[in-house]
């Protein structure tokens, strides 16, 4: 059995079709915009309707089909790239360092003859400078390469991190700063994100709270916004669930508990001020607690807390033509999706996919099999739906259980979505990917889509 830590690898979960392991779960990249009042800018150059009842047939069990659309999530690796030329119309000079000064090293005249001396001290002295060059060769060399090696060490995404941009930086300054700390991969992206945006005159200085490899137009837009960092800042990372949430929660607000969060935490207690709870399976707000920075004060109660992140849903849900999307939807995989269906696929969608590309392209495999062009069946045949019960890692046996969230052997969507999605993978899920692809197979450097199941089974073989 190959080792799971091989992502290109399967693990043979059961007979006799062979599956790849189940994915690992990616940190996620939170949206990040603060409601913090806007500070000076940084002279610099540096982002409805009421959803219907998802109808949905009554869970039907089956045996275990081939797996399709699985991945493995792995460290995205680092990449130091040199700054371009900054658009800053701030000329910063750099700054040197002092020139050594020479020592001078006295010599003293030896005084007498010079005595003659044994060959024997001269061959320990010789053994003794070979041992010296070995131990250089062996252990400082290997050190100074292991300390250089550090800038091709990898970097999970999703991590957190705090980050300070002065008064006054200059572009090249801002891009070192989101470089250094692994918050924009690449500097480049940077400067094209803050050219496309034009906020060159419109960067805010102050402290911010980012994770690592985000989307540098995210990060150019929350600079744009201001500080979104404080002793008061609540991030929630794309592709949490609600149980995840409330941990968060009460590590940032002594006036919370996880248990309170949780018990306020229920669709009947806010769906009257929120349409697009009405269709909510389960009581549950799953889904909706949507992933940005908050900036709630000190004490906030639970209640507060929460509305915060359903009005933050509410104003990108209205900037979404679910309607629109939906009957094109209808029109190209003969699939009727409502509102929350939407969302419920998106949560499944963000866990799958990458980035925007793959995430458009992995909603297109699921429109497929809901259409039930994978055998005849409309099973999503997606680990990412068990992981929300197993809480992590999904054996061969979870995929036997007759949990409803096990799309192995239950048709259709799970019942409700299975963490909060990403404004992209909602924008990914609303317009996918133009294919008849039936399996996928994506780790942090490979994407393999195919329309059957041998192509798949070659991808990772």
């Amino acid at each position: 059995m190959p080792s799971a830590s091989d992502p290109r690898q399967p693990i043979r979960t059961r007979q006799p079709v062979a599956r790849p392991t189940q994915p690992g779960q990616r940190p996620a990249q939170p949206t990040q915009r603060a409601a913090q009042p806007a500070a000076s800018p940084v002279q610099s150059s540096s982002r409805s309707a009421q959803p219907a009842q998802r109808t949905g047939q009554q869970p039907t069990a089956r045996t275990a089909q081939p797996a399709g659309g699985t991945r493995f999530k792995q460290q995205a690796p680092i990449q130091r790239t040199q700054a371009p030329q900054s658009y800053s119309h701030h000329a910063h000079g750099s700054h040197g360092v002092a020139p050594a000064t020479r020592s001078s090293y006295n010599t003293h005249a030896r005084r007498g003859a010079q005595k003659k001396s044994s060959p024997v001290p001269m061959i320990i002295g010789g053994v003794v400078a070979v041992l010296a060059l070995v131990a250089i060769v062996f252990f400082v060399v290997p050190a100074v390469k292991g300390f250089f090696a550090g800038e091709d060490s990898k970097v999970t995404a999703g991590q957190q991190v705090t980050v300070t941009i002065p008064d006054g930086a200059s572009g090249d300054t801002i891009a070192s700063i989101l470089s250094e700390n692994h918050i924009v991969e690449n500097p480049k992206d940077y400067y094209a994100a803050v050219k496309k945006l034009n906020a060159d005159m419109s960067l805010k200085p102050g402290t911010y709270s980012f994770t690592t490899l985000m989307d540098a137009t995210k990060v150019v837009q929350q600079l744009m916004e201001g500080p979104n960092a404080g002793s008061n800042a609540l991030t929630i990372p794309e592709g949490l669930t609600v149980d995840q949430v409330a941990d968060r929660v009460a590590q940032a607000y002594d006036s919370i508990s996880k248990e309170d969060f949780l018990n306020q935490a229920k669709a009947s207690n806010y769906v009257d001020d929120y349409s697009f709870l009405r269709g909510a399976a389960n009581d549950s707000v799953e889904g909706f607690l949507f992933p940005k920075t908050y900036s709630l004060g000190d004490s906030p109660t639970a209640d507060e807390v929460i509305r915060a992140m359903l009005d933050q849903f509410k104003t990108e849900y209205k900037s979404l033509d679910f309607a629109s999307c939906e009957a094109k939807i209808k029109e190209r995989y003969g699939v009727e999706m409502s509102d929350y269906d939407i969302v419920n696929l998106a949560s499944i969608v963000e866990r799958e996919g990458l980035n925007a590309d793959q995430r458009s392209h992995v909603a297109s495999v699921f429109y497929n099999r809901l259409a039930g062009k994978l055998d005849g069946l409309r099973y999503l045949n997606s680990d990412a739906t068990m992981m929300y019960v197993t809480d992590g890692e999904v054996t061969a046996d979870d995929l036997q259980s007759d949990s409803p969230y096990n799309t192995y052997k239950h048709e259709g969507l799970p019942p409700t979505p299975i963490c909060s999605p990403s404004l992209e993978a909602l924008k990914a899920t609303l317009e996918p990917t133009d294919s008849d692809d039936l399996y996928f197979y994506i780790t942090q450097d490979e994407e393999y889509f195919s329309q059957t199941y041998e192509e798949h089974q070659q991808s990772w073989n």
